[in-house]
């Protein structure tokens, strides 16, 4: 590893500028791995994306070189795109912690795909390539766990945290501080750490905090609970437990990836009792203080558990006046509307709401704030700094901090998706770009739809679709009849007959005219969409999608 000639490339084919989508990629002359493959769930504007995912077509092009993917933990936005990446390229082994690897399965299982060659890793692992070898630092997060990843490379060492904060008092195992000075001691060539609370002074408050008001709030309630939190929190779920076991409470678990969630946890003994959980048929035998519903929702999602007990829609479980709801999560960026529409409608049921704003701290972030950032930035002490997981405003401020704990501003990047940073013993540059993107998942599809799919999909929602259905005589080029204007989320037919007839003359002019120079079917249907769209335009305000059908009728 000592050729002073020696290039190792870093990169990102997601995770740059936004919240998910987290790829990172690591390069050498001869060796290429991956660092997660994670999804990033749609904004409003997405109409119909399931998931966006990563553009890999570097990847396939290097692939003989990929030796693994390295996993930092078992977070959507970091494991979310597996399945899609298996179906595209071909990975030789997956190395992840033991929960991210059960969770990975089961997506392989619902996805009915075979793959056999899943490594569970801990933070005694050590995998070693021609010019790459890996190690794993114990992290601390929001799901059990979760790891830095520590590359040792021909021009240094390379460091990313992966999603972590810095809690002296957690409910799980703690970082591994002593490991990451000890590195920092080395020498660290560069560290990637995520970025996602930036613009958040101070620490992270202690998940046992979390443990503690939630037991207040139980204590307190003398009805129903129901609690909502991100199903991918297993040490939330694993205290929500404890506190339903303190108050003598059964739960009733609603929603499917918080039972894939259960499953885990009590197969990996973080939830020890069993009994604890009742079928929701159940629930008539205990008296109302002695029930907690742990379910999904916490984001407001349409079609989750808690969404569908607030709409009155839920066919085990009906709001009961003096339920009390409580939201163990914060919204994630984008969700905030859906949360307060959801919050708006439990009101309306007249039952008790429970934020993370009132009566006590009831969800902490799994992401350190700025103190944890400088932290880790003095601990380790990276000659190179790339700011990693986040908004750009989060790289920003990362950025800043990092300038504060003494790195130099010139050595610090804030960086795009594709943007290769190629670091030698001498030094590192940012000036060249490999293909990185986004591609849209629509149900199975991937990367059918384009944004010329997306734009159509827009216009649809705002301003509707218009058919205008034409019947001609393509040998005596003539229009047999008045054409017929249907509409779509564009007007009330019945109750627009003066535009609709408008319409339908502008489109006669359009179709004779057009005949007359002659016939062609393409021109035709061209022509109608040319003239008609700014006429309609005029009118009424709003471009529809016009689609033109033309019945060729020979007499």
């Amino acid at each position: 590893m000592k050729n002073i000639d020696e290039t190792t490339s870093v990169f990102a084919l997601g995770g740059l500028g936004e919240i998910g989508k987290n790829m990172y990629v690591i390069e050498t002359s001869k060796d290429l791995i991956i660092i997660d493959a994670g999804v990033m769930f749609p904004e409003d504007d997405l109409l119909g994306i399931d998931y966006v995912i990563q553009d890999i077509t570097y990847l396939k092009q290097k692939e003989n070189k990929i030796r693994g993917l390295f996993i930092t933990h078992g977070h959507e936005d970091h494991i979310g795109g597996i399945t899609f990446l298996l179906q595209s390229i071909n990975i030789p082994r997956i190395y992840a912690p033991r929960i991210a690897n059960d969770l990975i399965v089961k997506k392989l299982e619902d996805k009915n795909l075979k793959y056999d060659n899943i490594e569970i890793i801990n933070q005694d692992s050590y995998v070693k390539y021609k010019t790459i070898e890996v190690e794993f630092i114990n992290t601390t997060h929001s799901i059990p766990d979760s790891y830095a990843i520590v590359i040792h490379t021909p021009v240094g060492i390379i460091v990313t945290s992966g999603d972590f904060k810095f809690d002296l008092t957690p409910i799980g195992p703690m970082a591994d501080i002593h490991k990451m000075a000890e590195l920092g001691k080395k020498g660290v060539k560069l560290l990637l750490a995520d970025s996602t609370n930036g613009l958040s002074e101070g620490f992270s408050k202690s998940e046992s905090s979390v443990d503690e008001a939630l037991g207040d709030v139980f204590a307190k309630v003398k009805s129903r609970i129901i609690i909502a939190t991100f199903a991918s929190n297993i040490y939330r779920i694993k205290h929500i437990v404890e506190t339903c076991r303190k108050n003598n409470r059964k739960i009733i678990t609603f929603g499917r990836s918080m039972e894939n969630a259960k499953e885990i946890a009590l197969k990996n003994d973080l939830i020890k009792d069993s009994t604890i959980f009742i079928e929701a048929n159940d629930y008539k035998n205990y008296k109302k203080d002695e029930i907690c519903i742990l379910c999904t929702g916490s984001q407001g999602e349409p079609l989750a558990a808690l969404s569908r007990i607030a709409n009155g829609t839920h066919k085990q479980i009906q709001l009961l006046p003096d339920d009390v709801v409580i939201f163990s999560s914060s919204p994630i960026p984008g969700n905030r509307a859906s949360i307060n529409k959801i919050i708006n409608k439990l009101y309306l049921k007249g039952v008790k709401v429970v934020t993370n704003t009132e009566l006590a701290d009831i969800h902490t972030s799994g992401h350190a704030k700025q103190e944890e950032l400088k932290w880790l930035l003095r601990i380790i002490k990276p000659e190179y700094f790339m700011p990693v997981h986040g908004e750009y405003r989060m790289l920003k401020k990362h950025r800043d901090l990092a300038i504060m704990c003494d790195i130099p501003s010139d050595n610090v990047f804030i960086m795009k998706n594709g943007d290769v940073l190629d670091i030698t013993k001498n030094g590192a540059i940012v000036n060249r770009k490999v293909q990185a993107g986004d591609i849209y998942v629509d149900g199975s599809r991937i990367g059918d739809v384009g944004s010329i799919v997306i734009k159509d999909r827009k216009l649809m929602s705002n301003d509707g679709i218009l058919v205008t259905i034409i019947n001609v005589d393509p040998i005596k080029k003539e229009l047999l009849i008045k054409p017929n204007i249907t509409t779509r989320g564009f007007i009330l037919v019945n109750e627009n007959g003066e535009l609709i007839h408008e319409i339908e003359k502008k489109v006669s002019e359009i179709v004779r005219n057009s005949l007359a120079t002659g016939y062609s079917y393409i021109n035709l249907k061209n022509q109608i969409i040319l003239e008609l769209n700014p006429f309609i335009n005029n009118i009424t305000g709003r471009r529809p999608i016009i689609l033109p059908v033309i019945m060729e009728v020979k007499r």
